[in-house]
């Protein structure tokens, strides 16, 4: 464990980019958690006498057409966007990774049908895609989780599957089959854990992408349902009074975004330097 934290500290000193999106992501991550219990007012309650006023001492990011305080709403938003991004990327990568490595490591008629059927997912706009499942099942938190998820088994599946497929024929594989392992043993023992800190990388963009996916299916009406706050929710809203010079209301929930998605954007790099051996000496 020490070996791997001072790896973590070497590769974070020679990269500020990769420090500063970890520090971000960290940041993000302890807002969803304490975030609720700090917020000045309560997210949800009208206060219509002090509506659409600008950032002040009072209203750190101004108040909406209700007189609720965004600052408030931008920071409970923060819990909602991740928890769901985060179990969607979690479910699409416990089922995705798996029939994945199977697939790759057993090769032949199953792997070729597979493929198939992933590059014909991948064929469709998945956002569409996502649009449409949420449309037909309602817009409940737990069916965007699912739609979310089912939108990013492809990557996981396609990843593990090619990355498998490279080194089941190696010679420390063939050593695990001669030891007595399974075939299943060898694919969850000994190929999917060498072939994390390669998915590493896919696991932190999906994190983005599945972040910008919940507030663009919120942005356009198929996700989470106001007054509930969240990030897509609070631009939507936002952006009827650009025109009108009520810039806050859609530059803070913007911002927060677009953070969110740059620092797991920007982590992914990281975190494979971390956790490949191979980098490490």
């Amino acid at each position: 464990m020490s070996a791997t934290l001072r790896h973590a500290g070497w590769v974070l000193r020679g990269n500020p980019v990769t420090l500063a999106a970890g520090l971000g992501a960290t940041l993000m991550v302890l807002l969803a958690v304490f975030g609720p219990a700090l917020v000045p007012y309560d997210p949800v309650a009208s206060n219509v006498p002090v509506a659409l006023r600008p950032p002040s001492a009072a209203h750190w990011f101004g108040t909406d057409q209700l007189g609720r305080d965004v600052f408030s709403r931008v920071l409970v938003a923060t819990r909602l966007d991740l928890l769901i991004a985060a179990s969607a990327v979690t479910l699409s990568f416990a089922a995705g990774a798996p029939i994945g490595a199977f697939c790759g490591y057993v090769g032949g008629r199953l792997d070729r049908w597979v493929g198939r059927l992933v590059e014909l997912l991948m064929a469709f706009p998945l956002f569409v895609l996502a649009m449409a499942m949420v449309a037909a099942f309602g817009n409940r938190v737990e069916n965007i989780v699912i739609a979310t998820a089912l939108i990013n088994l492809p990557f996981y599946i396609r990843f593990a599957r090619a990355e498998v497929n490279i080194r089941r024929n190696v010679g420390w594989v063939e050593a695990a089959r001669a030891s007595g392992n399974s075939h299943a043993q060898v694919v969850l023992r000994f190929l999917l854990p060498n072939v994390l800190p390669a998915m590493a990388v896919q696991i932190s963009l999906n994190l983005g992408w599945a972040i910008l996916n919940v507030a663009g299916l919120s942005f356009l009406g198929l996700g989470v349902r106001p007054p509930t706050p969240e990030w897509g929710i609070l631009v939507a809203e936002g952006a009827r009074f650009i025109t009108a010079g009520r810039w806050w209301l859609v530059t803070f929930p913007g911002l927060a975004l677009m953070l969110a998605v740059l620092c797991f954007n920007l982590l992914g790099d990281g975190l494979r330097d971390i956790l490949d051996p191979r980098l490490r000496t």
